[in-house]
């Protein structure tokens, strides 16, 4: 069995050593320590900015509208003024913890759509077809379900149906039959569309993050150090060939020096800006911004940046079944808190929707569902807040494959500066039209007859809204991310020259680097991020253990 080595480096810093750096303990970060120590032959430093995972919010499902705006989980991004939506400044939460956004996100469980990776594989990236990925997916997951053709059981990511279904959410499940969408028990099945209850990962009603799953066994082996608190500011190069990773950790800087390689996996946003302080991305912005000197000249560091855009609808109920109403009770609060405390069941279970559907509103060209919706029996003014004082529930609608990009540049070598985040939401004409007709459509959904018993009133949007023009105009007023931020590091096939990976994510012009996060998928998948990012992840380690076996 490989130990980590420590010593003191010439300059006088902590230095650290190991096979393998790993920056970011997060949805895929987790997912390569566990994998890259599991054989004992090699060792890692897993480093992470934020703390350990003992907040006990982390594990309550419904935890995540806790720490939606708590900045010691949550890196707190938000977006520079978007100009198709009225000039406002977009939240942008990532996890800032072990286990990083899979610690606070909503829980779903969505894959995203065959056709998905079959386009990548088109698109020449041959280790990315739905044939590559599929046996990934199957040997992260232990379902509840036990395993099939499309699922696996036994991995380290558990992934469980809803422990409470409701009347309301029934409801909302038929009216979208009655509307023409078919029932789908399983949107990581055979076929993505139609309306039914969303998979999440839990498992008896706890959270079963990355930390959790693969992190959690892997931290009794000798093989594995990690450090929280852990706040990278550079990777270290020898000419082009990366060495390790400056960091600072209680006011000191320290150094993790990589025998092997450095792994980048500290997301869509954090990715591309370690690398640009670090010297590697567009020329001109490292020169002229930065000030850094030069390791790899890659535009497409920083370019690309897709994400999911969410407009809500909210409506007043008839009856007191809502979180809103439970919230407002001491007395049902408790019952709420034992209810899950000793049976993992109730209110305190409930993912960022419950349930919901795919569908396709004839807009985008394929023959596959455009937008998503997520059903949640609660209501606020903005995630994050606290919840309407009366009987209220959210319906959401968002597009799931946007032509929109944006960027992500640093605006200072100072890895402690946000970046400057522009997704560039609604750019592309098809977007605005296909996310005008998916509100359009859910609205629809929402007054069939299952629902009428239900519904008060309309709150959001008004009920006498009907032109394109005037839902374009609430769309630019109400929208925000559903936070699924993408490609900002993506990989390509050897003749794209607008990818900064190659297809088994190394960094190019560099040597001993690989992204392995969200930011190195080439197009957004359709639908939640966080199970392709875990699946991304077991890719990579298969790739890393591949190379080092040569």
């Amino acid at each position: 069995m490989i130990h980590v080595a420590a010593r003191r480096g010439y300059a006088g810093e902590d230095v650290i050593e190991a096979d393998y750096v790993i920056v970011g303990a997060g949805s895929a970060g987790c997912v390569l320590a566990n994998r890259i120590t599991e054989s004992g032959r090699y060792s890692v430093i897993l480093l992470e900015a934020g703390p350990a995972d003992r907040h006990p919010w982390i594990h309550v499902p419904l935890g995540y509208g806790k720490l939606f705006v708590d900045p010691r989980y949550n890196w707190m991004f938000s977006s520079e003024p978007e100009p198709e939506l009225n000039g406002r400044r977009i939240a942008q939460p990532r996890g800032r913890v072990l286990g990083g956004s899979s610690s606070i996100n909503g829980l779903l469980y969505v894959r995203g759509q065959k056709e998905d990776f079959d386009r990548w594989r088109q698109a020449g990236l041959r280790e990315w077809g739905w044939d590559k990925v599929l046996p990934a997916f199957r040997k992260a997951e232990d379902q509840e379900r036990d395993a099939d053709a499309w699922h696996g059981a036994g991995g380290p990511l558990a992934v469980s149906d809803q422990r409470t279904m409701t009347p309301l959410c029934d409801a909302f499940i038929e009216a979208c039959k009655q509307a023409g969408l078919p029932r789908n028990d399983d949107f990581n099945g055979e076929t993505q569309e139609g309306a039914g209850y969303y998979q999440v990962t839990a498992r008896r009603g706890w959270r079963w993050s990355t930390a959790r799953g693969y992190l959690r066994p892997a931290r009794r082996r000798p093989n594995l150090r990690v450090v929280t608190g852990a706040a990278a500011t550079r990777i270290l190069f020898d000419g082009q060939a990366a060495t390790g990773v400056r960091f600072r950790k209680d006011g000191a800087e320290m150094v993790a020096k990589a025998g092997r390689e450095v792994l980048l996996c500290a997301g869509a946003f954090a990715s591309p800006q370690l690398l640009q302080v670090s010297g590697v991305g567009p020329a001109e912005w490292l020169r002229d911004r930065l000030g850094v000197p030069l390791v790899a000249d890659l535009p497409a560091v920083g370019r690309r940046l897709q994400d999911h855009l969410q407009v809500r609808l909210v409506q007043r109920a008839t009856r007191k079944v809502t979180v809103n109403d439970v919230v407002g009770s001491p007395a049902r609060s408790v019952a709420a808190a034992l209810q899950w405390a000793l049976l993992g069941r109730g209110p305190l279970t409930y993912s960022a929707g419950v349930a919901g559907g795919f569908f396709r509103t004839g807009v985008s060209p394929g023959e596959t569902p455009d937008v998503q919706s997520l059903f949640i029996p609660f209501s606020t003014d903005k995630m994050g807040t606290g919840l309407h004082p009366f009987s209220g529930f959210t319906s959401s609608v968002c597009q799931l494959r946007p032509a929109s990009a944006g960027t992500v540049l640093a605006q200072s070598e100072d890895m402690a500066t946000p970046p400057l985040i522009q997704p560039n939401y609604l750019s592309a004409e098809e977007d605005r039209r296909c996310i005008v007709a998916g509100v359009k459509q859910l609205r629809r959904i929402l007054r069939q007859p299952a629902l009428k018993p239900w519904i008060a009133s309309e709150l959001e949007p008004p009920p006498e809204m009907a032109s394109d023009d005037e839902f374009l105009d609430y769309i630019r007023a109400t929208a925000g991310s559903i936070y699924h931020p993408t490609s900002t590091v993506r990989m390509g096939a050897p003749d794209e020259p607008d990818a900064a990976l190659d297809e088994r994510l190394r960094v190019r012009g560099c040597g001993r680097l690989r992204v392995i996060d969200a930011s190195a998928m080439p197009w957004v998948p359709s639908g939640n991020t966080n199970a392709s990012v875990i699946m991304l992840a077991e890719r990579g380690a298969d790739f890393v253990l591949e190379e080092a076996a040569r």
